[in-house]
């Protein structure tokens, strides 16, 4: 979600769209928050039984769901927010026109309605979104959400100059030519400008798209097209505390410390039926030493990792062998890689000389093999998507063996026949990441190439490696990173990374400043294509020309080895949520 990340992260109402058996197993409940035993007879319910089924079914309210987490979210500002679990956690908090059904595996990414009374009416020539909000739904202070709360909310996204980060899909597909200046500099006496949407009455929302695109409704269905009340917008302090259309509310946050949610009382379960609300509290803690975190797991202390990024390498034997009625190793949907910004590595020659001399089977190794890790990547697009090609190899790594002729050859066209120096920028609080750039920084010494490895804070990562100028003013040759898709087509996977209309100057996903015309005219032709499948040979372009322009370099289709507390009701993993569980549905075990 980012980054999210990822990823992000979404997959088009109805595509890819497959029936999910649910199977229900009985909690056991009762073995106060401990771990249960390696065959899942203690409380556990048994290795992979919440992988794309519903683990611990379950009505029960009450108690208090302890999140933990090695990682701060980008931001909790729902316009803002790009990391993948910040997308998951904002459903206690946030609501959308439509959502994601709650349901597990490929069922949850069929979109149903949320605060309107239905998913949409789509006018013919598909321009055209008309809207009707519920009855009943409220603000955290009991006020009525309306539909100038919905347009507000979206207006923010156009003031990048002080709410940077979040994903820009609406304003890109609603104000193409970038003619409205966001709400903060809106001259209107109501700050409700943006004239691609109109607010009728306090109960009808339409949307006017200049140009069809096929996947609008999947936009509307993210955090980013949230309501926000303007009496109660901070601004670029409204991340500390979000103010709350959903069923928890903000009762205390410390950054980099701890958050606490409790019930917001306002809210009506009659007008949702999507979010479940068992717990009565839901509270985050965040350490910065990933391996205590995981023994914290292991030991009962908390649930499970908000981040949802996998068991680390130090405790995972440990689980696996002892714990493994614990343990869920789902398909993430996310890309695991490097990139390469061109302004510090312009020369296309010197990039494919670091593709070439990467032992990919050694960073598959270093991410925790096929189980811990996931299977080698050769292309920036996950195989679920329409357009994926898993045989298309430009560069030899399915073999996972470095080819250090071709790298040595690549090193002499570009002028280094000895090899030159850069930096791998990696996140400081991603023990897996910065593995993953070891690994990476001995296979290029072996033709020359020296690779310094940087250390960045991970919670500052939209204004460092997202701000073009710091990666190019640091020297940044190479970034390691992941992402998974907004919403899994070629749009919501690729165009954040590839379009060169997506780059920005701070919160930037474009790392590699890629601004091909012949992709971003790939992109245009592909969004107002309605066929998927049609539309999947165009993403199938885009992603021959994004290997060949040699700016990334794919490790892993991610797996990961996620933990699930013996006290967790109503667990699965959500393709909606790229893998992870569906938080919004959990409950706990008192």
């Amino acid at each position: 979600m980012t980054l999210m990340s990822s990823q992000r992260r979404r997959i088009a109402a109805g595509a890819l769209l497959a029936a999910a058996t649910m199977v229900v197993t009985t909690a056991c409940g009762g073995d106060g928050g401990k771990s249960g035993d390696k065959d899942g007879k203690t409380g556990a319910s048994g290795f992979n039984a919440a992988v794309n089924k519903v683990s611990n079914a379950s009505d029960k309210k009450g108690g208090e769901l302890k999140f933990i987490g090695s990682q701060e979210a980008d931001s909790w500002d729902p316009q803002r927010g790009y990391y993948g679990f910040v997308w998951d956690f904002a459903r206690y908090y946030t609501r959308q026109l439509v959502t994601f059904k709650a349901e597990p595996g490929a069922a949850s990414t069929e979109l149903v309605s949320d605060l309107a009374t239905d998913t949409g009416k789509v006018s013919a020539d598909g321009l055209t979104y008309t809207f009707t909000l519920k009855d009943g739904v409220t603000w955290e202070d009991g006020k009525p959400i309306t539909s100038k709360d919905i347009k507000y909310g979206i207006e923010r996204i156009w003031a990048q100059d002080v709410i940077s980060g979040g994903p820009i899909y609406l304003q890109q597909v609603l104000d193409p030519k970038s003619e409205y200046k966001g709400p903060y500099k809106d001259t209107s006496a109501d700050k409700l400008g943006l004239k691609a949407i109109e607010t009728p009455d306090d109960k009808t929302i339409i949307f006017k798209l200049p140009v069809a695109n096929g996947d609008f409704l999947q936009m509307l269905a993210m955090p980013a097209a949230s309501p926000v009340r303007q009496d109660k917008d901070t601004k670029a302090k409204y991340g500390l505390k979000p103010f709350s259309s959903g069923p928890y509310k903000w009762e205390s946050y410390t950054p980099n410390k701890s958050i606490k949610l409790v019930r917001n009382d306002k809210w009506d379960s009659k007008t949702d039926t999507v979010r479940k609300a068992l717990p009565d509290k839901v509270s985050v803690t965040f350490t910065t030493n990933a391996d205590d975190m995981d023994n914290r797991l292991v030991e009962g202390e908390y649930d499970l990792d908000i981040n949802a990024t996998g068991v680390g390498a130090a405790a995972r034997q440990k689980v696996l062998q002892q714990h493994k009625g614990n343990v869920d190793n789902p398909q993430t949907g996310f890309i695991r890689y490097a990139v390469f910004p061109q302004t510090v590595i312009p020369n296309i020659e010197c990039r494919k000389a670091i593709i070439y001399a990467a032992d990919s089977k050694s960073l598959q190794t270093a991410r925790g093999g096929p189980q811990g890790g996931g299977d080698i990547a050769t292309n920036m697009l996950p195989p679920a998507l329409k357009g994926a090609d898993a045989k298309a190899d430009p560069y030899g790594k399915l073999g996972g063996a470095p080819d250090l002729a071709k790298a040595k050859e690549a090193l002499k066209n570009c002028g280094k026949p000895n090899g030159f120096k850069t930096t791998i920028a990696v996140r400081n609080n991603k023990k897996v990441e910065i593995a993953t750039a070891e690994s990476l920084q001995n296979s290029l010494k072996a033709v020359g190439i020296d690779a310094q490895i940087d250390l960045f804070d991970g919670a500052q990562t939209s204004g460092i490696i997202g701000s073009p100028k710091v990666v190019k003013d640091k020297g940044y040759g190479i970034i390691i990173m992941g992402w998974g898709a907004d919403f899994p087509t070629g749009q919501g996977f690729l165009q954040p990374l590839v379009d060169g209309r997506f780059i920005l100057q701070s919160g930037n996903n474009n790392f590699s400043q890629l601004n091909d015309k012949a992709i971003n005219g790939l992109f245009d032709q592909a969004l107002k294509e309605t066929d998927p499948t049609k539309a999947g040979e165009l993403y199938k372009q885009i992603n021959t020309k994004v290997s060949e322009a040699a700016v990334y370099l794919p490790f892993t289709h991610e797996k990961n080895i996620i933990w699930r507390s013996s006290r967790l009701t109503n667990v699965y993993t959500a393709d909606a949520y790229n893998g992870r569980y569906d938080y919004a549905s959990l409950g706990v075990v008192k």
